[in-house]
């Protein structure tokens, strides 16, 4: 077996450190070159780490190759250098970190006017990274001594590397105190303050996206470090500036400014959205009518300066689901949609659902503030339009759990009443319902919302039945008029029990596991629905809404028999790993399921 392997190389790549005049660009033609660093071949690290190698290989990392090189090989060089200065070999990092002349050289690649090669940029990015992380205490005391440091990196924020730089310095550095130390210089260079002026309708897409994601991260980072403080008594002051009413403030102002725009919008929210996280869910149940986490990585408590700076402009957000950014008609699978629901709409509804649950006793006025503007009412309106929007469907599936869960009545049920009052929510249920049964007798499809709708159905009987406000609710059904109560009456005994039933048999056909927790929870749903229906949709849902906000899809352009095609053209596609590597890449004949028009919810 020992004629599959070369065992000259290494001898090879001996005979070139032998020659008096090897340069550096010979041994980095060697394929193994790599991996004899790695495996502390002395000589070749001798060499390398050299005054002059080193000041080439940071160069090559920094520097744009000439463009009459040809294409495919203008990178080889600044690869492989990048490779080399980050292959974690402690010669190359004690001699990068502590040598001056070459941190002033890797340095002056911020210096560059805009835009930076993006390749460059994240060579630059991994050996910096590298080094905050190996030689912590020698750079981040070079960087602290270079005034315009954090200027220069956000001036290129626009480069996705970039962000790879200041997340690096956030939750890269030990012990905690040099950590707490690196923090309030970054605080001190306002550096969350800077990150929120980006996000302003005057900058472009990219640098806003960049800027929403940097402090998304931080956001989550400084949560999930938060223990490493504590050990030294202090809070991170990057963190409590992000969750101050003031900064809070500050991005809304620029949201809703007289030139705003949909990126600005988007991006803003996603920032609120992270403020407003509670908790790192792992597993999910159903208790008491609520879709919630019975597992997580830790626990949040939202502050409550955030909902402060939120609540006077709930009726800008409100306003925004009445005049979002103008769309153009859009061509789907269904046929042509004149007004798309957009991308905004869709995020102030996943704001909704997140300030209804987050909403306690201590903040029950947002929750009475969306009551007032009839908050609600109008998401039910689009739920009902977008007959096909599942992200929007779920999204108003939360809100109505949200008002339901078990901490409504600490309220004073405000929202709950507006719910059935003022809403009509159990006579809405009925009317599309049998608007439902009726268009399918007459040949047409299932209505893409009738899974959500199931669900929204079973929460409020569940909670009229056993729910902590089950008496209020009771005395609401109660005041419908009377033949509505008695349609609701039949509805529940026999459509939705039958429905319940249904879905219980294709479910238990499916073969998912049902564990015996699940069999003992108090559910709204059928018990085998309790855990893998509910929230995997959820889940595939969450996931394919960041993909959507990636790579710029539109909401309505998925529909469920389109989803049916994606799925099993996908697991048609993708096989799983196994030990044998011959023959895992060869082409398989690729089949196509016919479109369904069968809703997914089900």
């Amino acid at each position: 077996m020992f004629w599959k392997f070369d065992l000259h190389t290494s001898s090879h790549l001996e005979a070139l450190l032998n020659k008096e005049d090897v340069t550096l660009i010979e041994l980095m033609n060697e394929e193994d070159v790599l991996q004899e660093c790695k495996a502390q071949n002395r000589r070749l690290l001798s060499f390398v780490s050299q005054d002059h190698c080193m000041q080439d290989l940071v160069r090559m990392i920094t520097t744009e190759p000439p463009a009459c090189v040809q294409e495919t090989k203008r990178f080889k060089y600044p690869n492989i250098a990048c490779e080399l200065l980050t292959c974690d070999v402690g010669v190359i990092n004690d001699k990068l970190g502590n040598d001056e002349p070459l941190l002033e050289t890797l340095y002056a690649f911020l210096e560059q006017p805009s835009p930076l090669n993006p390749l460059l940029a994240s060579f630059f990015s991994k050996t910096i990274g590298n080094l905050i992380t190996r030689k912590t205490e020698q750079v981040i005391s070079f960087l602290r001594r270079k005034e315009g440091f954090l200027l220069l990196v956000l001036k290129h924020i626009d480069t996705s590397a970039m962000m790879d730089v200041l997340l690096r310095l956030i939750s890269c550095v030990e012990p905690p105190l040099l950590r707490l130390e690196t923090l309030i210089w970054l605080n001190k260079e306002k550096l969350a303050q800077r990150l929120i002026e980006l996000i302003h309708p005057e900058r472009d897409e990219e640098r806003q996206s960049n800027a929403s994601q940097t402090l998304c991260d931080i956001i989550r980072l400084s949560r999930d470090q938060a223990n490493q403080l504590a050990e030294i008594s202090q809070p991170d002051p990057l963190l409590t500036v992000l969750e101050s009413q003031e900064c809070v403030e500050q991005l809304l102002q620029n949201m809703f400014s007289a030139k705003s725009t949909e990126s600005c919008i988007i991006n803003a929210i996603q920032v609120i959205l992270t403020l407003l996280e509670i908790r790192r869910p792992v597993s999910y149940t159903l208790v008491d009518g609520v879709m919630d986490a019975q597992g997580f990585e830790r626990s949040y408590t939202v502050n409550s300066s955030i909902l402060l700076a939120i609540q006077p402009h709930l009726v800008h957000f409100h306003q925004l689901l009445l005049e979002p950014p103008k769309r153009n008609p859009m061509l789907t699978s269904l046929g042509v949609l004149k007004e798309p629901l957009g991308n905004t709409r869709l995020h102030v509804a996943r704001l909704m659902a997140s300030l209804l649950y987050t909403s306690s006793a201590s903040h029950a006025v947002v929750a009475q503030e969306l009551c007032r503007l009839n908050t609600m009412h109008l998401l039910l309106d689009l739920f009902f339009k977008y007959t096909w929007n599942n992200f929007l469907h779920l999204q108003v599936e939360l809100c109505v759990a949200a008002i339901l869960r078990p901490c409504a009545h600490e309220m004073r049920l405000q929202p709950g009443t507006g719910l059935f009052q003022h809403c009509h929510l159990v006579q809405r249920i009925l009317e599309a319902w049998e608007e439902n049964d009726k268009m399918q007798s007459e040949g047409g499809m299932r209505r893409g919302y009738m899974g959500h709708l199931t669900r929204i159905a079973n929460t409020v009987v569940h909670n009229l039945e056993k729910g902590p406000v089950h008496t209020q609710i009771s005395s609401l059904i109660t005041e419908l008029p009377e033949d509505y109560r008695g349609r609701w009456e039949t509805f529940v005994d026999q459509t939705l029990s039958e429905t319940n039933r249904k879905n219980t048999i294709d479910l238990i056909g499916t073969g998912n596991p049902r564990s015996s927790s699940e069999d003992d929870m108090e559910s709204p749903f059928p018990k085998e629905l309790t855990l893998q229906q509910v929230f995997s949709d959820y889940q595939i849902q969450q996931m394919t809404a960041n993909f959507v906000d990636q790579f710029g899809f539109n909401d309505e352009e998925f529909t469920d028999h389109d989803d049916t095609v994606f799925e099993t053209c996908s697991k048609e596609r993708i096989q799983p790993f196994d030990d044998d590597e011959e023959g895992i890449w060869e082409e398989k004949e690729m089949k196509f399921a016919q479109t369904q028009t069968k809703s997914r919810n089900r």
